[in-house]
Order: structure tokens, then C-alpha cells, then sequence
């Protein structure tokens, strides 16, 4: 798919980042939570519209189908960080960092608080998944808070009002409390919209504990995470992995900014670190 403004609002993907620590910076109150428009600068209200027009529930399952078999390549974890690393924008003034630092960043802050080493891990490969710009997806479709395709909207999510503009809010089916799924189905029965959550989810999970698969898996999932939505869906295993999420949460929005990552010198810890849990290669 070609870049145009109609899928590339953003002028880098940090743009969508820097608006979701915006949005829940430390010390802001639950009622300007909602005052998204106030935090917002055109591009990523713009980003919203698209995604929240596009992510219904067939383009949902046709990108898990599309994505998920992991049929694609083979690559090391360095390479797809290496590979994720020319989404940089070289004539942008505004990102100094590379896509390696600020993976590092994350997981640097994870491994100064003492975490187990799979959660350090996983704080390093938790956007990995967004190499699916560089496979021609739109930003819509890589990055954005997920939700449920195929049942209610929940008023939590960002931008709520851009949905009357999904082909989904004209089905009645998709728009009840449960839609086409079951109370306390559990989270691995519903399809979130698609983005790098799950294809980062779907390329590791072989290879890392049930609860860096859930960090992974729904880091971006903010209605339910951070506002309480959507636990009619929730099982109880949900229920519990979803404190490490909300553990991982505070690191995905508040590393970045933080001091520049000694890349040569930390490099030897995080590759016997990949080393430790994954093959030299696995499928993506």
C-alpha cells in the first residue's frame, strides 16, 4: 500500500507514543483523562478517524489470517530490530533516537527496577511488530489503542464518536454489550482491532512466559487497562495477568525521554539476553 495522508497521518509513529503519555501523564486527574481533544494535535486526530473508520471486525480477521500464520520470513530478533530501525526519518528534526534506543530505553528502565529478565525482554521487543508499516500496512492498522471488533464500543476509548463512521456501528449483532462472543469468554477469544500487539504477541509467544505474552498482547489495550472496560469479556486468568500489564504500562509510557541508552556498552547484556530465550531465528 502506497504512503499517502490517507493511511500516514502521523509523520513518525512516536507521534501516537508522545499522545498516550500525554494523555495519562503522572498526577493528571481521571476527568481530564477524557479531554482528549485537548491533547491532541491534528495529525493524530486524524490518525484516530481512520482507525476507528477501518477496524472492523472482517478487516480484523483477514490481517490475522494474513499475519498471524507467521508465514512471512525468518529473522533473528536483532535483524527485525535492525529492520524496524529504518522507519526513521532522517529529515525529521524531531526524532533523535533510533527505533534500537528507544527499545532499549523501555527495557532499560525495566532492568534498573530489578525485574525478572523476561520482563526486561520483553520490554525490548514490545514494538518489534510495528515492521508492519514496512510492509505496506497503514498506521491505522500498526498502532492506536485496540478494542474489541464485533461488540459495543466502549465510551473509554479515545475518540468514541469516530466509530459512527465504522460499517460495524450499522450492524446491530456487532453492536450489543457481548456482540458475537460470550460473558467471561476470555481475551483470547476476542479479536482486538489489528496491530503490532498482536503480531509481536503472535511472533514470540513460543518463546516467553504467559505474562510477557499478555504485556505484549495488550499493552496498547488502554480501555481495559487503564479505564476498567470490558471485564464482562474477562476471565479470571485475564483478570490476573492484567497486573503485569498494568506493571509493563508504566514503563511503555514514561521511559521514553529518558537519558540517551550506552548502546555499545549494554549491547552484549541484551544479546545473551535474546540469546537466553529465543533460536537465532524464528518466524514473523
Amino acid at each position: 500500500m502506497p504512503y499517502s495522508a490517507e493511511n500516514t497521518p502521523l509523520q513518525h509513529l512516536d507521534e501516537w507514543d508522545e499522545f498516550v503519555t500525554t494523555r495519562y501523564r503522572q498526577g493528571k486527574s481521571e476527568e481530564e483523562f477524557r479531554d482528549y481533544k485537548a491533547d491532541a494535535n491534528p495529525t493524530v486526530t486524524e490518525f484516530y478517524r481512520q482507525n476507528h473508520a477501518h477496524q472492523t471486525l472482517d478487516f480484523v480477521l483477514s490481517k490475522k489470517a494474513e499475519y498471524c500464520g507467521l508465514n512471512r520470513d525468518k529473522k533473528s530478533i536483532w535483524e527485525m530490530a535492525e529492520y524496524l530501525n529504518t522507519l526513521v526519518d532522517d529529515s525529521d528534526p524531531d526524532t533523535d533516537l533510533t527505533q534500537i534506543e528507544h527499545l532499549l530505553q523501555t527495557a532499560e528502565a525495566i532492568r534498573k527496577d530489578g525485574h525478572p529478565r523476561w520482563f526486561i525482554l520483553a520490554g525490548f521487543v514490545h514494538d518489534l511488530g510495528k515492521v508492519l508499516c514496512l510492509y505496506g500496512e497503514p498506521q491505522w492498522a500498526v498502532v492506536g489503542d485496540t478494542f474489541p471488533a464485533g461488540c459495543g464500543y466502549s465510551d473509554q476509548i479515545v475518540f468514541p464518536e469516530f466509530f459512527a463512521a465504522n460499517p460495524d456501528s450499522k450492524i446491530p449483532e456487532y453492536q450489543t454489550e457481548y456482540g458475537i462472543y460470550e460473558p467471561n469468554c476470555g481475551l483470547d477469544n476476542v479479536h482486538l482491532s489489528f496491530g503490532h500487539d498482536e503480531y509481536i504477541y503472535q511472533a514470540t509467544r513460543r518463546y516467553l512466559p504467559e505474562e510477557a505474552q499478555y504485556m505484549l498482547r495488550y499493552h496498547s489495550f488502554y480501555a481495559a487497562h487503564r479505564h476498567g472496560a470490558y471485564r464482562h469479556l474477562m476471565n479470571e486468568q485475564d483478570e490476573r495477568m492484567f497486573e503485569w500489564v498494568r506493571k509493563f504500562n508504566l514503563y511503555d509510557l514514561y521511559s521514553k525521554g529518558r537519558e540517551r541508552p550506552k548502546t555499545q556498552e549494554i549491547l552484549p547484556y541484551y544479546q545473551d539476553l535474546a540469546s537466553d530465550f529465543f533460536p537465532d531465528k524464528i518466524a514473523w
